[in-house]
């Protein structure tokens, strides 16, 4: 375990540079103090490790260095044919890149490790767009890309859920989420999220742009996921349901599976009554209508309301079509 973590240590200088002992820690999941012995042990092994004290200090490899302890271990060359989406190199103009470095790797690999890398790949598949529902159209995909790839500013005109607008925007970065593509871009001061398929015209500049100071791309999204799921569930809403009727309920959000996972045992009629986070009351009003009469809305009023206007509405249009059918 210790020489792995040794070997990962050494990599992780070369490809990073200068690296802090709490990140070290961190990434190996071990105390500061097995970092300060690692490197120790890194040092007496005739590796040239430079420590750097103070604020923005670290470690780093003396300029020049560089190992050739490369080799990959036998799981590692299994799980070679896991770490690339194909899917998403090719939405982003590199599939053919992709498939090269692929042969590539291929290629270097003992016999062995190849045969069993094969053998993997063969018996995995990524799908990472969901159940009905095709992947966006992405024609821009590739240029967006490239302009994030070398930092130019970007004009977009953007179809959001109010209106067509139109933005200059820094782009920081691109991310896929469930067979979608969003775009983050600093737009002056605020970091927003664009949906690609959205994005109706885009207009790359010659003007460079760089990230803000300490913007990680993956921690913002993971505050930026969270952020969108709480505001998905802002409104609560309390119901009686079926039995029957609490599989569908539970897939209405990660929130709601929570409320259902949690409800009490049904009453003496049958009925599970419980508390159901939704986005908003007319969302709520939608969802409940097509679940029909298993599932009863029981308050707040604002819900009750709603859901007494679109049984109106819907009266009246079915109303009169059962009655001009009746006349011929």
């Amino acid at each position: 375990m210790q020489s792995s973590r040794l070997l990962s240590i050494l990599l992780r200088l070369q490809a990073e540079g200068r690296v802090s002992a709490p990140a070290l820690a961190r990434a190996f999941e071990v105390s500061v103090r097995t970092i300060y012995r690692d490197i120790d042990s890194l040092s007496a092994a005739g590796v040239p490790v430079r420590a750097e004290s103070g604020r923005g200090g670290g470690f780093e490899l003396l300029a020049g260095y560089r190992t050739r302890l490369t080799g990959l271990d036998r799981p590692e060359a299994e799980s070679l044919f896991l770490a690339g989406l194909p899917f998403a190199a090719a939405q982003l103009g590199m599939g053919s890149a992709v498939e090269t470095v692929r042969l590539k790797l291929l290629a270097a690999l003992p016999e062995a490790a190849a045969r069993d890398a094969k053998r993997v790949a063969s018996r995995f598949h990524v799908d990472p767009v969901t159940w009905f529902q095709g992947p966006d159209e992405q024609r821009l995909l590739p240029e967006l890309a490239l302009a994030v790839w070398q930092g130019r500013m970007l004009r977009l005109r953007y179809e959001s859920w109010k209106a067509v607008v139109d933005r200059r925007v820094a782009p920081l970065g691109l991310v896929l989420k469930a067979g979608l593509w969003y775009l983050v871009a600093a737009a002056g001061e605020q970091i927003r999220t664009y949906r690609v398929g959205s994005i109706q015209e885009l207009s790359v500049e010659q003007e460079s742009s760089s990230p803000p100071k300490g913007f990680d791309l993956a921690r913002h999204w993971k505050q930026f996921a969270a952020d969108y799921e709480a505001r998905m569930s802002a409104v609560t809403i309390r119901v009686r349901a079926r039995t029957a009727l609490l599989r569908p309920l539970a897939g209405l959000s990660a929130a709601a599976a929570r409320a259902v996972a949690a409800a009490p045992a049904p009453d003496a009629r049958g009925w599970h009554t419980l508390l159901l986070p939704v986005e908003s009351i007319e969302a709520a009003a939608g969802e409940l209508l097509k679940l029909g009469p298993g599932v009863e809305a029981l308050g707040p009023p604002a819900l009750l309301g709603s859901l007494r206007e679109a049984s109106r509405v819907l009266h009246g249009l079915y109303g009169r079509k059962t009655r001009a059918r009746a006349k011929r």
